[in-house]
């Protein structure tokens, strides 16, 4: 079976970039741990920078493919969608939080304005996909009239907060330090449910007067 280099460079890029950070990230760092020469990484990406953004454009299509299909899912009601995507977002980014760590700091750092770039424009496409299913639920009137952009925020926004310090993380889990809070299966489903509940209250219309 062919290798594929181009996701074996990403692959390797993702745990050096999560550990090291772009400072401490170097193409020839990448080339001794993925097995193959430099040339092969300029070839693919040109620049460690390029290197990031196809990483960014990878995780951002996923997400974009999964939305879509999600949406499309006519047995699905507006809810049951927005509790897929919160299901998705916590297992994905507790599967990667140290790499959601890295993109994170990006975010909120200008420094390299081509990143930047591709974060902001990526990660919007897909909030303002998520936030389409808020709408819709709004136009059935499942949903009250609420501002679906900043809900989608609020979502990410909650997941981020609580996964940016394990000590944190150990202490709403009422456990010692050394416990790894982003394998636990308590933790991620305490996060899921949390937040869950929270979108309900915010958005299901009551049947009581």
């Amino acid at each position: 079976m062919a290798v594929d280099k181009r996701g074996h460079i990403l692959e390797h890029a993702i745990t050096l970039f999560a550990d090291k950070g772009f400072e401490g990230t170097s193409i020839r760092d990448l080339s001794k741990v993925a097995g193959v020469n430099v040339a092969m990484i300029n070839y693919y990406f040109g620049s460690k920078e390029k290197l990031v953004e196809a990483i960014i454009s990878d995780k951002a299509l996923y997400m974009k493919d999964r939305i879509e299909e999600i949406e499309a899912n006519p047995s699905l009601s507006e809810l049951n969608k927005i509790d897929i995507l919160i299901e998705d977002y916590v297992t994905r980014i507790l599967s990667g939080v140290n790499f959601h760590k890295f993109l994170h700091k990006e975010l909120m750092d200008i420094k390299r304005e081509g990143i930047h770039a591709s974060l902001t424009t990526l990660f919007s496409k897909n909030a303002r996909n998520f936030a389409a299913i808020i709408d819709k639920g709004i136009e059935k009137k499942q949903f009250r009239k609420v501002d679906a952009l900043l809900t989608v925020t609020s979502i990410l926004g909650s997941i981020t907060q609580v996964v940016s310090s394990k000590s944190m993380c150990n202490k709403l889990l009422l456990k010692q330090e050394t416990n790894e809070p982003y394998t636990d299966e308590e933790f991620r489903e305490r996060l899921i449910n949390h937040i869950k509940q929270m979108i309900h209250a915010h958005l299901v219309v009551s049947d009581q007067p």
